[in-house]
């Protein structure tokens, strides 16, 4: 999707603040959020690059740079491998690590100093040249010959301090390139307005510009407390408008304004916006209440108090999206002649096309487009799934009822897994559109059900291996199905996807409520 770079939403900014708030009665919940919600969800900024990620990944490359040029300059002293002096295996490693811990008691790892490198040029020169001069103090003291060790590292210092210059100038070039496009900037909503807004604005607006990008005010009130600007920033909603809007365009943080002692009020507002992936936090900045340092995070200089964490965020977003396409990947082709005898099969069985494309709800309730195995005759297909499939449908194919009870006929959506990249190996089924329990919608039939969009969806998941798949015929099979894939959600953790990995093959030998 394309971005929307923070020069661009100042210009949306300065344009909604000349237009009236609509005043009148909704037609639809696009209609009712303002001018500049809409103008910002028409332009979808891209995911968010995590700082933590990016902090640790130059951590790894200047241990690698710095630790790769001294085993290179140490092959280029002594010579031949029979000539290597092997502690120096050992010396150029922990070198390195001297070189991380000098840069992080330095501040060299934090935003600011990607992007302002020159400034900071004398003072990385500086640290390293300590850890340079440290190390021929001990080199001395372990015995290193003098006349050896001395141009050793005099020469692995102008390379170690010619690729760190290197590197920084190119980080500085790509952070820029990220903020600009607000990559790396957290796109922040206020929840409540009114003066405790106000002043919140006030000390934020002391921040760098990549910190927070304060998209605008949310509140369902609509009386003097709740002006339609606050702090040059205008009022987009109310609460649910909040929750179509992150729907439409990133949102990555909820700041409520609002003071602790409104707890009844809180709670309804977190009641409605727990279903969305997002950080939530509670300013502090004006309560009369203290708090052990720890129970805070800051933004800048201002408290907060954490009320609901995205579910998987910075590292564990990248290794579950790591594990997903490699172990994909190797599950494809270890498929594939499955996949090719299950698809000559289906051809044969019944006219029409191999594949099935159904729209389901994926991450955040994006429309997602699933592949699968046909089941059911051609002029039968139900592209919302609005008619559960019973026992002895007619609708369904000879193969297709074999494939359906086995679950091979879920097998292609492999490929979304590998190739798009919008389902998980393992997560919350995704559910068609029109889905029903009872007669009744998904989402009418159990509260919060939404929540279970807070990750992206998987071809396998915690309810299945514990027997809530296929058909939905009451209320309790879906309640179940949600509850367990919440509580997977909660307790996420890389051997419990591997865990349910190996469960499936297992589980997928029950086939009672599969039709």
């Amino acid at each position: 999707m394309d971005g929307i770079a923070a020069r661009d939403l100042s210009k949306l900014t300065a344009a909604a603040k000349s237009e009236p708030a609509g005043d009148g009665d909704p037609t639809s919940r696009q209609e009712r959020i303002a001018g500049l919600a809409q103008a910002m969800y028409c332009a979808p900024a891209e995911s968010l690059v995590s700082r933590r990620v990016l902090e640790s990944l130059v951590r790894v490359a200047d241990f690698g740079l710095v630790a790769i040029s001294g085993l290179v300059i140490h092959f280029g002293f002594f010579g031949s491998a029979h000539s290597v002096r092997w502690p120096y295996f050992v010396f150029c490693p922990s070198m390195a690590v001297g070189v991380v811990l000098i840069f992080q008691a330095l501040g060299f790892y934090r935003l600011g100093a990607f992007r302002n490198v020159l400034p900071r040029a004398l003072r990385l020169v500086a640290g390293i040249t300590f850890v340079y001069v440290v190390a021929f103090a001990l080199g001395v003291a372990l015995k290193f010959e003098p006349a050896v060790i001395w141009p050793f590292l005099l020469a692995w210092l102008a390379a170690a301090l010619t690729l760190l210059l290197a590197a920084r100038i190119g980080l500085a070039i790509t952070v820029d390139r990220l903020i600009r496009s607000g990559r790396l900037t957290r796109r922040t909503v206020l929840v409540g307005g009114g003066g405790a807004a106000d002043e919140l604005l006030q000390q934020l607006a002391d921040l760098p510009p990549a910190d927070l990008q304060i998209l605008g005010i949310f509140d369902d009130r609509a009386d003097a407390r709740s002006p339609p600007v606050v702090g040059g920033f205008r009022k987009l909603g109310t609460v649910d408008d909040l929750i179509e809007f992150s729907r439409r365009t990133r949102v990555d943080l909820v700041i409520f304004t609002l003071p602790i002692t409104a707890e009844q009020r809180i709670l309804q507002m977190l009641h409605k916006l727990w279903v969305l992936p997002i950080d939530i936090r509670l300013a502090a900045h004006m309560s009369k209440l203290h708090f052990l340092p720890h129970s805070y995070s800051y933004i800048g200089s201002v408290p907060f108090i954490d009320i609901f964490e995205r579910p998987l965020a910075d590292w564990d977003l990248l290794l579950k999206l790591c594990f997903d396409k490699i172990v994909g990947t190797i599950c494809l082709a270890f498929l594939s002649p499955v996949m090719l005898f299950v698809a000559l099969a289906v051809k044969l069985d019944s006219k029409g096309p191999v594949l099935f494309k159904q729209k389901r709800y994926g991450f955040n309730n994006e429309l997602i487009e699933v592949y699968k195995f046909r089941s059911m005759y051609v002029d039968t297909l139900d592209h919302t799934a609005s008619t559960l499939v019973t026992r002895g449908d007619p609708r369904v194919t000879r193969v297709g009822r074999f494939i359906r009870k086995t679950s091979l006929d879920e097998l292609p959506q492999l490929l979304n897994v590998v190739f798009k990249g919008n389902l998980s190996l393992v997560g919350p089924r995704p559910h068609a559109v029109h889905a029903k329990a009872a007669e009744r919608l998904y989402d009418e039939a159990v509260d919060g059900y939404f929540a279970r969009h807070r990750v992206r969806p998987g071809l396998t998941g915690w309810a299945q291996i514990n027997g809530w798949r296929g058909e939905t015929d009451t209320q309790e099979k879906i309640q179940q199905r949600v509850e367990h894939d919440l509580y997977y959600i909660e307790n996420w953790s890389l051997l419990l996807d591997v865990y349910i990995l190996l469960a499936t093959p297992f589980a997928l030998l029950k086939t009672h409520n599969a039709y």
